[in-house]
Formats: structure tokens, sequence, C-alpha cells
């Protein structure tokens, strides 16, 4: 029985100089005080964090916001008004947010005068009547997908 009894307490040193190995290894000369001081230096970085997180959030739900307010989309139809008259230097430019809202601004060309007429445009329609080229801009920009220019230098 005490065989058995001095089995286990060496048994308990031993884990017990295993434990006490890896507190010195995790405080590595540090005081309990000096790890509670990095603990908290931790949680309040932690914090500073959280909160600097939110904040660019919140200015990129503001920028989303206005990206979708912004022309982005825009076409223009060019075309002949008159019979034989102009060579298709008339145009319906329209310029569109991603909510659908913007003008179209048209440009009627003849021999003896220009002409050029602006109409708000709301949820893709216009409170004016508009000409079936004024249509055709509005439902192209309505389609047109935002890309980008390749960066290309053989494009220059």
């Amino acid at each position: 029985m005490a065989v058995i009894g001095a089995l286990v307490v060496a048994v308990l040193l031993v884990i017990i100089g295993s434990l006490e190995w890896r507190l010195q290894q995790l405080m590595r000369g540090k005081r309990a005080a000096d790890l509670e001081e990095v603990i908290l230096s931790l949680g309040q970085e932690t914090d500073k964090s959280r909160r600097k997180i939110i904040e660019m959030i919140e200015a990129i739900q503001d920028l989303d916001s206005r990206v979708k307010r912004s022309i982005r989309r825009v076409e223009t139809v060019r075309f002949t008004p008159f019979r034989g008259d102009g060579g298709n230097q008339s145009f319906a430019t329209c310029f569109l947010d991603d909510t659908g809202n913007g003008v179209v601004i048209s440009s009627l060309y003849s021999r003896d005068k220009v002409g050029i007429y602006a109409k708000p445009v709301r949820e893709l329609k216009s409170s004016y009547e508009l000409t079936r080229e004024e249509r055709e801009a509005i439902n192209r920009a309505a389609r047109a997908e935002h890309l980008t220019a390749p960066n290309d230098e053989s494009t220059n």
C-alpha cells in the first residue's frame, strides 16, 4: 500500500512540475501584475478596434448611398431627325444614377438651327413627353453596366 501511495505522490509531483513549467513559459519572467496589465491593455485595444470598425462600416454605408445617387450610367443615341438633313448630328444623351434618376439631354440639328432640350428623369420616366430616341437613350442607360477601363498601356 505504501508503494502505491509513493507511486501516486511521484506521479502527482511530475504533473505539478509540468504545470509549473507551463506557467513559467506563459509568464516568461513576468509577474502576475504585469500579465494583468497586458490583458487590460489588450481589452482596451479590442474596444478601440471595435469602435473603429463601426466607424468604417458607417463610412462605407454612407459612400454606398452616395454612389447609388451619383451619375454612373450614360448612353447616347445619335440620329437624323429630318430626312436627308444632318447626317446623325442630332443626339439624345441620358445621365442616370443607380435608382433611375437623372436627365436626358437632346440636341436637334438642322441646317437652319440647333435646339437643345433637357428633361428630368425620375425612376426611368419623365413628366415631359419623350421622343423615341430619348426613350432609347434612357433604356440603354438603364441597362448599362458600370465598367472600368482596362489598365493596359497598349490602349493609350
